[in-house]
């Protein structure tokens, strides 16, 4: 096979929503397509994906270095050696005159293509992409996979009730465990929101609270000391997610799980974690997420990395709440899933008529990530294909 062609195409998100430190109200997201001379049914076969959600579209990096460089190569340097499509070689043909470290945006532009190769890989083998990554990495594909709603975003109107009412929705849904922000209004409202979050799914051990990297050493320790006494499932980047000293100082204080990593784009800001960021095996959860950080070859190395380090894989929770992620957790085997039920579309959350039973969720069986099935995001990938 070929690759004939590459799309991008930015996506802005819906919703007025924010964090402690962004909001989202102008975000994009680049959705890629890479079409590939095989045909089949009248059309030819065409993996889709995206840079996940939270670092704008990538579109300029996309397009002026990473689709020119796929385009000048030979089909020969990103087939494997059984003839058929290889991400990894893919991905090393887009960074090809990319100088290391540095790992900023051209990880999120490099994962959506990446991404996307895998999602045709599948396509080709008319499989789940669950079952295409098991296979590659030699696990064996979970048919149900653990996931948990993140929300509790910060709205121009409503706060606690706001809040109360979004939880009991997930529980509708079938959630049992839930995230939501802190750090983005005074620390009186912020306890009050999450008195109210616990109240709603009946222990703190339901709840993860996530403060997006919006503290300095000192504040992040005084709001872990207000945390503690609600036993929250974990505390999310309480500071800079690259200040490992401060992750390790923030653990020996507040003592309860701490999670971290969404923002970690490669496997030697992970190896730093490892070494200096203070990550108990057990305890923390690690977010890193495929779709910022080169994508799944890279993530693979992350994964592989923390179990070389005496940590499980069951503690990988990948940010970003859609399908991606979702077949990527059920592929290699890790511990759960983010979802987005109520925010980020057209990409957060996942399929129609896909159920939820206390807190766990069939993987779909679509060839491939089965975005094409999402209604938010297919016409999307209608005006992308031509």
């Amino acid at each position: 096979m070929k690759i004939v062609e590459i799309r991008e195409m930015p996506v802005r998100l819906s919703g007025n929503i924010a964090n402690a430190v962004v909001d989202f109200s102008r975000h994009t997201v680049s959705l890629v397509a890479v079409v590939s001379d095989v045909m089949r049914h009248g059309r030819p076969v065409t993996g889709f994906a995206f840079n996940s959600i939270g670092r704008f579209a990538q579109s300029g990096i996309i397009r002026e270095r990473l689709i020119p460089r796929a385009a000048s190569a030979p089909a020969e340097t990103y087939l494997g050696l059984d003839g058929c499509l290889s991400p990894a070689a893919l991905a090393k043909v887009l960074m090809k005159d990319e100088k290391p470290g540095g790992h900023g945006d051209r990880a999120s532009a490099i994962a959506a293509i990446e991404l996307a190769a895998w999602d045709l890989l599948a396509k080709l083998e008319d499989q789940p992409a669950a079952n295409t990554i098991a296979k590659a990495f030699g696990r064996t594909q979970a048919d149900k996979v653990s996931v948990y709603a993140a929300g509790g975003y910060y709205y121009p109107e409503g706060g606690a009730d706001r809040l109360r009412d979004e939880l009991k929705a997930y529980q509708d849904m079938g959630f049992t465990q839930f995230k939501m922000k802190v750090g983005g209004v005074p620390l009186k409202e912020d306890i009050a929101r999450l008195e109210t979050a616990v109240e709603q799914a009946g222990s703190g051990r339901r709840i993860s609270v996530d403060a997006n990297g919006r503290f300095g050493l000192e504040d992040a320790i005084s709001l872990g000391e207000r945390l503690k006494p609600y036993q929250l499932r974990w505390y999310e980047e309480a500071g800079d997610p690259l200040d490992y000293d401060l992750n390790r100082q923030v653990i020996d204080a507040y003592q309860g799980p701490v999670a971290t990593g969404e923002n970690l784009f490669s496997i030697p800001d992970v190896r730093n974690l490892l070494r200096h960021g203070g990550m108990r095996p057990g305890i923390d959860i690690f977010q890193m997420d495929a779709g910022l950080s080169y994508g799944l070859t890279e993530y693979a190395g992350m994964i592989a990395l923390m179990e070389a380090s005496g940590f499980s894989r069951t503690m990988a929770f990948p940010h970003g709440g859609h399908l991606l992620n979702l077949h990527i957790v059920a592929g290699l085997n890790l511990g759960g899933c983010e979802a987005y039920p109520a925010v980020f579309q057209p990409f957060g959350g996942y399929l129609p008529g896909l159920p939820i039973t206390e807190g766990m969720i069939e993987v779909p069986q679509q060839p491939g990530f089965g975005l094409e099935a999402k209604p938010e995001l297919r016409p999307y990938i209608d005006q992308i294909s031509g």
